[in-house]
């Protein structure tokens, strides 16, 4: 099932079922080689739609809304292995030519790396937007969300409930079949989610040896520069690009993002 999004001719909104479940995509199209798109925590797949744009035609993207985010169904769990089946169903309803270059920024960029060290047959390259490979344990940083409503009758009682958040999601509710309106993650299933991430990912960094690049954020709340130096050291064939930005790298530099990135891809 597929749909093109509004006049213009992509992307398209398409989806496939996993065991029951929706899993969402959007495919900005062209005959490009393939670059899959993963989305962090609070975000979803519409947020590549620049660098998409940046990247084509030369570059097909394919951007899920992983689950539990955007339009993609809630999931029973939130584990590495779960995020990590979805990708494998997704890339291989894709039927592509040729294995793609998988793209994370945060949650995705650890779900990226976790699939080319346990699925390096999948990926030809990886582009990691500062994801880090170690993050203490404690409380989440997304506690905040915990309490905030999924639903509401209406889209500004919904906005007025999220506070300082409304800014982020004001463009991303969705309208529920039988009335009212939703966020586009549920903020119990965030926390959990983010509580999944904590720990030590190092064996899974350096699990595979396809080209990589990483991209850090100057200012990164995720990946101190010291920490994004000994990625690129341990780990073979790996690039180190950084940008005057915080950890949404793509939100405050999307040009300077997609100029790393197709710079990156062009030497591939």
């Amino acid at each position: 099932m597929s749909q093109h999004l509004g006049a213009d001719p992509g992307p398209v909104r398409a989806e496939l079922t996993i065991d029951g479940r929706r899993l969402s995509y959007l495919d900005f199209g062209g005959t490009g080689r393939p670059l899959l798109a993963l989305h962090g925590h609070l975000s979803e797949g519409a947020s590549f739609t620049h660098l998409a744009g940046a990247l084509g035609p030369e570059w097909r993207v394919i951007a899920p809304d992983q689950r539990g985010h955007g339009d993609s169904d809630r999931a029973a769990e939130y584990t590495r292995q779960g995020y990590l089946a979805d990708l494998v169903a997704l890339i291989e309803h894709l039927s592509l030519t040729e294995p793609p270059v998988v793209l994370g920024h945060s949650l995705g960029g650890i779900n990226a790396y976790h699939l080319a060290a346990e699925r390096p047959d999948l990926v030809s390259a990886l582009v990691n937007v500062d994801a880090p490979v170690y993050l203490p344990g404690g409380p989440s940083p997304l506690a905040f969300v915990a309490n905030m409503p999924y639903t509401a009758a209406t889209r500004e009682e919904l906005l007025d409930a999220v506070g300082p958040m409304r800014p982020m999601v004001e463009q991303t509710l969705r309208p529920l079949p039988e009335g009212g309106w939703r966020l586009p993650f549920h903020p119990r299933d965030t926390v959990d989610s983010e509580t999944l991430v904590h720990g030590e990912h190092w064996a899974q960094w350096v699990g595979s040896d396809c080209p990589a690049l990483l991209v850090n954020g100057s200012r990164s709340q995720a990946v101190p520069g010291e920490q994004a130096d000994m990625m690129v050291a341990r780990r073979s064939h790996t690039r180190l690009v950084t940008l005057n930005t915080d950890h949404f790298v793509g939100l405050r530099d999307p040009d300077g993002l997609a100029k790393a990135v197709g710079e990156f891809l062009a030497g591939l």
